[in-house]
């Protein structure tokens, strides 16, 4: 990875964080995108005492104007990209929010910003071929189907809903993106980290919270494992649109593997982003 550089979304903690320090450990330079100075500093400044070189870009990933100055200021600064890793992510457990631009919080943060920031770097991903596009989806997305004509949950709207059709939208958009990246060099994949302790879980319902406790919940260093694999192993340098589970692809729901939703998600994901107006 010596001479690499990498951005790691929500590499503030978690596997984020945990992602972050491996790459740089391995001669990446890292750039993390985070919502918090304060934690996002103290990983740059740990990264920096291990004597390896990262940068953090600050942004709220519900804002589209910020996902679009990340972005900006981040080819100020670089003129290539090997590896976007979309792991930032947020879970709605509770009442439907609306961020700034008018769209349901969970599916703006765990889609639409990946598809926006992913659409504004690729220019710079196909310069730097061969490079990677990783996202964090969830095993979550096989209990739900996506219903175009209500993106947004206006109609019928539940938290763990919202977020597993999200995580649902990430396995689509990675079809999608693999799929019109043919010939490129850039490959595109997306991956079930398992159930992790992180921050995800801090507005879990009070009669949920027994999930934490189970044995089966992994630790950060043990759910980044598929993620760093993903943007490091060289007998992947060729392997694009696959889902990934403990390292190995597998099938993912049936719903996940339909072309005409995920062309129509990706057209859709232009219009409420904008992103063809760039």
């Amino acid at each position: 990875m010596h001479g690499k550089v990498c951005i790691v979304t929500g590499a503030n903690s978690g596997i984020g964080r945990v992602t972050a320090i491996d790459l740089a450990g391995r001669g990446a330079t890292v750039v993390l995108v985070c919502r918090n100075h304060a934690s996002g500093s103290a990983v740059v400044e740990e990264i920096g005492r291990r004597g390896d070189d990262a940068a953090l870009l600050i942004a709220d990933l519900a804002s589209q104007r910020q996902v679009r100055e990340v972005a900006a200021a981040f080819l100020k600064r670089f003129d290539r990209l090997d590896v976007l890793i979309n792991n930032a992510g947020v879970a709605g457990w509770g009442t439907r929010l609306v961020t700034e631009d008018g769209l349901e919080a969970t599916f703006a943060v765990n889609h639409l910003a990946p598809f926006l920031l992913t659409y504004l770097l690729l220019d710079t991903l196909k310069a730097s071929a061969p490079s990677r596009v990783v996202t964090v989806s969830s095993a979550a997305h096989k209990s739900f189907t996506l219903d175009l004509d209500d993106l947004q949950g206006e109609r019928r709207y539940s938290g763990f809903g919202a977020y597993g059709r999200s995580k649902l939208a990430n396995i689509l958009f990675t079809h999608e993106l693999s799929r019109r990246l043919e010939g490129t060099g850039v490959t595109a994949n997306c991956l079930h980290p398992g159930v992790v302790a992180t921050g995800i879980f801090r507005n879990i319902p009070r009669w949920m919270r027994f999930i934490l406790t189970s044995p089966l919940v992994l630790t950060p260093e043990r759910g980044a494992d598929t993620m760093i694999y993903l943007a490091t192993a060289p007998e992947l340098a060729e392997v694009s649109g696959q889902y990934f589970v403990k390292r190995k692809p597998v099938r993912s729901s049936r719903a996940s593997r339909d072309t005409e939703t995920a062309r129509r998600l990706w057209w859709a994901s232009e219009v409420l982003t904008a992103a063809s107006d760039t």
